[in-house]
C-alpha cells in the first residue's frame, strides 16, 4: 500500500492564488489539493505556514564557493559537493543545475579542476541516495577560451546536462564592459598592474581570433541535444537579437535594462540573479533586478552564488509590489522547471512530484522550515 502523508493548516501557494488548505501526498506524488483544514488522524499541522513547490535553481555557482572557501584554501572536491548539496536542500532547492565553467581566461585557473572533479563527483553520487537535492549540469562555456572545445567534448553528451550558456568574460564586454573597473578588480585580487595589463592584451587578441569560430562550433556541437541555450551578461539589444536568431532563447543575467527589454520583445526568456534583489542592487555595478521586475522582463530568478537568496528574493519582489506572490514563486519553481525541461515538478498540483518547502514569513524575511523531495523529508 502506498504510504500517505497529509500536510494541513497551510497557505498553499498555487499557480494563481494562495489557498488555505491541505495537501495529500501518496508516495512521491501529490495526490490531492484540498481547501480547508484536515482533521484526519496523523495529519501534520504546518502551523499556518506557507507551502510552496520545491525550488528549481537553473544557475548556481555555489559549488565553486565550497571548493574555494578561501583564496588560498582549496577544499577536497567530494566534501565540497556534499556541503553544497546540504546547503541547497536547506535553502528549499530540491532541483539544482550546478553551473560549472568550461574554459580558462587566465584569472580563475582552478575552475577547470572544479569542472572535472564536479562531474566525477556527480557521476559517483547520483543514484546512491546520498544527495538530498536532485542535481543536474549547466555548462557555462567561456566562448573565447582556447581550451573551451576540449572541455565541452568531455561533457556535451553527459546525460545530466540540462542547459548550456554562451559566456564571454573578456574585458570590455558584458559584465566587464568597464575595462578600468575590471583592471582594478584583478589588481585587488592579488595581480600586479603589469600582469593585469599584459593579460588584458592577450585576452583581447585571443577573443579576436577565437570568439566567432568557437561560437559556431559550440552551436553545432550541442544541436543534437536540443538543450535550452542561454547567453550570459547580455549588454545590448543587438546582441539579444543575434542570439535569438541562432536559437539562443534565454538571456542569463542581462547587465542593462535595454537588453532585458529587447529580450522581452523577442520572446527571449530572462534569468535574473536573486542576490541582486536581496542586496538591493548589482555587486558589479550593473542593472538592478528591481528595475527589471518593474519592467516585467524577468521570467526566472536563480541563486547565482547564494542559494537562500531565491526564496527571499521572491518574497521581497511580491512584498515590494513588483508582482504577486504566486507569480514570484513561479519564477523559482514552475517557470524555472519548464525552462530546464522538467514537466513533473514546479507546482502544487495532483500528479506532480511531491517537492515541497514550508516557509514562515518573519519580519520581512522568508524562513525555510521544512523541505521534502519526492515525498521524503530532506531538511
Amino acid at each position: 500500500m502506498t504510504p500517505e502523508t497529509i500536510l494541513t493548516n497551510a497557505q498553499l501557494v498555487l499557480a494563481n492564488e494562495v489557498l488555505y488548505g491541505t495537501l495529500v501526498l501518496r508516495g512521491d506524488r501529490i495526490a490531492e489539493v484540498q481547501p480547508g483544514r484536515s482533521h484526519a488522524p496523523g495529519a501534520i499541522d504546518l502551523d499556518g505556514d506557507h507551502l510552496i513547490p520545491g525550488i528549481v535553481d537553473v544557475h548556481t555557482d555555489n559549488l565553486e564557493r565550497q571548493v574555494q572557501p578561501r583564496a588560498t584554501a582549496r577544499w577536497p572536491s567530494r566534501s565540497a559537493m556534499l556541503a553544497h548539496d546540504s546547503q541547497t536542500a536547506a535553502a528549499g532547492v530540491t532541483t539544482v543545475l550546478d553551473a560549472l565553467c568550461l574554459g580558462d581566461l587566465g584569472f580563475d585557473v582552478g575552475r577547470t579542476q572544479t569542472f572535472v572533479e564536479g562531474m566525477n563527483d556527480l557521476d559517483a553520487l547520483t543514484g546512491t541516495g546520498l544527495l538530498k537535492s536532485d542535481h543536474f549540469l549547466h555548462l557555462r562555456c567561456e566562448i573565447p577560451a582556447a581550451d573551451m572545445r576540449e572541455l565541452v567534448e568531455m561533457a556535451a553528451d553527459h546525460p545530466l546536462v540540462r542547459m548550456v550558456s554562451f559566456m564571454d568574460h573578456s574585458p570590455g564586454v558584458g559584465q566587464y564592459r568597464d575595462v578600468e573597473r575590471y583592471r582594478q578588480m584583478r589588481i585587488r585580487n592579488g595581480k600586479t598592474a603589469e600582469q593585469v595589463d599584459k593579460r588584458i592584451i592577450e585576452l583581447l587578441e585571443t577573443r579576436e581570433r577565437l570568439l566567432e569560430p568557437n561560437r559556431r562550433w559550440l552551436l553545432d556541437r550541442v544541436a543534437h541535444r536540443h538543450l535550452p541555450l542561454a547567453s550570459h551578461d547580455d549588454d545590448s539589444p543587438e546582441g539579444i537579437a543575434r542570439n535569438a536568431a541562432d536559437g539562443i532563447t534565454i538571456s542569463e543575467f542581462p547587465v542593462t535594462r535595454e537588453a532585458a527589454q529587447a529580450a522581452k520583445r523577442l520572446g527571449v526568456q530572462v534569468i535574473a540573479g536573486a542576490p541582486n534583489i536581496v542586496r538591493g542592487g548589482s555587486h558589479s555595478g550593473n542593472v538592478a533586478v528591481s528595475d527589471l521586475m518593474q519592467d516585467q522582463t524577468v521570467n526566472v530568478l536563480a541563486s547565482d552564488y547564494v542559494p537562500p537568496a531565491m526564496v527571499e528574493a521572491a518574497w521581497l519582489a511580491a512584498g515590494q509590489g513588483h508582482t504577486t506572490l504566486p507569480a514570484a514563486i513561479a519564477m523559482i519553481t514552475d517557470t524555472a522547471a519548464r525552462m530546464a525541461g522538467f514537466s513533473d515538478r514546479g507546482r502544487l498540483e495532483a500528479g506532480l512530484r511531491a517537492d515541497l518547502v514550508q516557509i514562515r514569513p518573519h519580519e520581512g524575511h522568508a524562513v525555510v522550515r521544512k523541505v521534502w523531495r519526492a515525498g521524503e523529508r530532506i531538511a
